[in-house]
């Protein structure tokens, strides 16, 4: 009993202490779960300026446990700036590959070569000068400053805004640019001096393992249950707000995986857009019929010898959807095609070294190791 009546004036003192202080109060409590809850990963087991920069920059878009293996394999081949901004593009590409989001990892080198040019390669412990970095916006330069250099900036994304929505009932919408640099102005006022970049990781973390997304937030493992008003009027699920999200455009095509006895045909994206300068099967708009398939390789000069079909796939982009069938196509040879040809752009390689060399997007995840196997 006595236990019990503790408990709830240890309830009523935390509420208290959140109606006066604000934010302010959620530190010691979320600071102290985080010691004891926080996960073993390997950028925060040496968070150096650069380890902290990448594995954010890898970690937007991506699942944690997906960003893992990648950024052991970074650190290996680019262990610091200057190796990132010596690096050609069709390594980086390929250390990414898999990753998606290219436009990232592209501007994480132009960063190093500004850090490298401006800086001398030594990343600035200066939030305004991290924010003029390429690829760095509030939220990276908030977790780089306060994580690798203990400034108390805040780092403000949808795991945090979640948190703070469904602690206070707020209506408003998180995907607003003003409420989000709102919300950053009232957590640097809050944020504990002594522990900057704990306070940004713990708020990071509670959203990624308690207070999830989609109405499924598990409560009764959060330290600031107490304090959460979404909590206390069983209206969890009623926030954060957002806005409907558009509806994705929807692309079919037909995948053509072509080979002869030693090579296998790709072909480059354009170096602007989506899936900027990666290499890619060669393809059709639209679901083709085998007929149709072998009509235009006839016509652009190749003498299949075997056709057979392969699964649909689907790959989803943020506003883009891609609905695939595909062939595995054996032909004679693989020729240069005449200028006037669709596939005067095709270029050939060894199957194997698309391995090493040739960056094929994880949109092709389905069929990229079929072509071993003829």
């Amino acid at each position: 009993m006595e236990n019990e009546k503790a408990r709830r004036q240890n309830l009523d003192n935390l509420k208290k202490n959140f109606m006066f202080e604000g934010l302010k109060s959620i530190s010691n409590p979320l600071l102290k779960w985080y010691d004891e809850n926080r996960r073993r990963l390997p950028w925060r087991d040496k968070p150096t300026p650069y380890r902290v920069w990448v594995s954010e920059i890898m970690l937007q878009q991506t699942r944690v446990e997906a960003v893992k293996p990648y950024f052991e394999r970074f650190m290996e081949r680019l262990p610091d700036i200057q190796a990132l901004a010596d690096v050609d593009e069709e390594t980086l590409l390929k250390l990414w590959e898999g990753l998606g989001y290219y436009n990232r990892v592209r501007n994480l080198q132009r960063a190093a070569r500004q850090i490298v040019e401006e800086y001398d390669g030594v990343m600035p412990a200066d939030h305004s000068k991290l924010m003029g970095l390429t690829g760095i916006g509030s939220y990276t330069a908030g977790a780089i400053a306060s994580i690798a250099f203990q400034i108390p900036k805040p780092a403000v994304d949808g795991n945090v805004l979640r948190v703070l929505s469904r602690l206070r009932c707020d209506d408003r919408l998180i995907s607003d640019q003003k409420v989000k640099q709102a919300v950053e102005a009232e957590l640097e006022a809050a944020m504990p001096l002594d522990r900057p970049g704990d306070f940004n990781q713990a708020m990071m973390e509670l959203g990624a393992l308690v207070c999830l997304p989609n109405g499924a937030p598990k409560c009764e493992g959060c330290p600031l249950k107490a304090l959460c008003l979404a909590h206390e009027r069983g209206q969890e699920t009623d926030y954060p707000k957002k806005e409907v999200k558009k509806a994705r455009t929807v692309e079919e095509k037909t995948i053509l995986i072509v080979r002869d006895a030693d090579r296998l045909a790709l072909r480059k994206r354009p170096a602007k857009g989506l899936l900027a300068g990666m290499y890619e099967f060669p393809s059709l708009p639209g679901h083709r019929t085998a007929e149709e398939v072998l009509e235009y390789l006839g016509e652009n000069g190749l003498r299949v010898l075997r056709i057979t079909d392969l699964p649909e796939s689907k790959h989803i982009f943020t506003h883009r959807e891609w609905l695939m069938t595909a062939f595995l196509i054996l032909v004679d040879e693989l020729e240069p095609g005449l200028p006037e040809n669709d596939i005067a752009n095709w270029i050939y390689v060894a199957p194997e070294e698309t391995k090493e060399a040739y960056p094929i997007p994880s949109a092709f995840s389905a069929y990229s190791r079929v072509f071993l196997s003829v």
